[in-house]
């Protein structure tokens, strides 16, 4: 990956991996559960749901668990893993002086063709990851940590995916 001037080397990916193996390890220790974002943004996105509309909250089974009655969608654990991620890398970011607002795309497309991209493939991820009760990183991480064969079948199907999808989105970045 190319860096921006000035800005300070990446960590060593083996020390990086190891980190992040600890603290994945932690996290199972601690919580009793891995790492993972979706049921972090999850909750916060039922949060705001819930100062729109309650009514709905109310006749949805799923979402009452999480924010029916006086229970707080943003209490949870979860809730803060994802927000310090999100700040985490952010200072991470800053502290290395790699933080840069710029669009990333190809030279045959244009910036608002690229961000209508990116939302559609967001959008798809995050009801993918609902649908699969779980994002990549839960499920790779977490999931493949405890040898779930759903996990690696997800990814296996990922990984799949994405070389076979590449062809025809190619254009976007070339």
């Amino acid at each position: 990956m190319s860096q921006h001037s000035g800005a300070k080397p990446y960590l060593n990916p083996y020390l990086a991996g190891t980190i992040l193996g600890v603290v994945l390890f932690l996290a199972f220790f601690i919580t009793g559960s891995g790492l993972g974002a979706s049921g972090g943004l999850n909750r916060l996105l039922v949060y705001v749901q819930n100062a729109v509309n309650p009514e709905h909250i109310d006749q949805v089974a799923y979402l009452l668990k999480m924010a029916g009655g006086n229970a707080n969608p943003l209490d949870s654990w979860i809730v803060f893993l994802t927000v310090g991620t999100v700040f985490g890398g952010l200072i991470s970011g800053l502290i290395g002086r790699r933080v840069k607002v710029e669009t990333n795309k190809g030279p045959q497309i244009g910036t608002g063709t690229r961000w209508v991209m990116a939302f559609i493939g967001g959008a798809f991820m995050g009801y993918g990851a609902r649908l699969a009760r779980g994002c990549t990183s839960g499920q790779a991480l977490s999931g493949g940590a405890v040898l779930s064969v759903g996990s690696w079948a997800f990814m296996f199907a990922v990984f799949a995916g994405a070389y076979a999808l590449a062809y025809f989105f190619r254009k976007f970045w070339n």
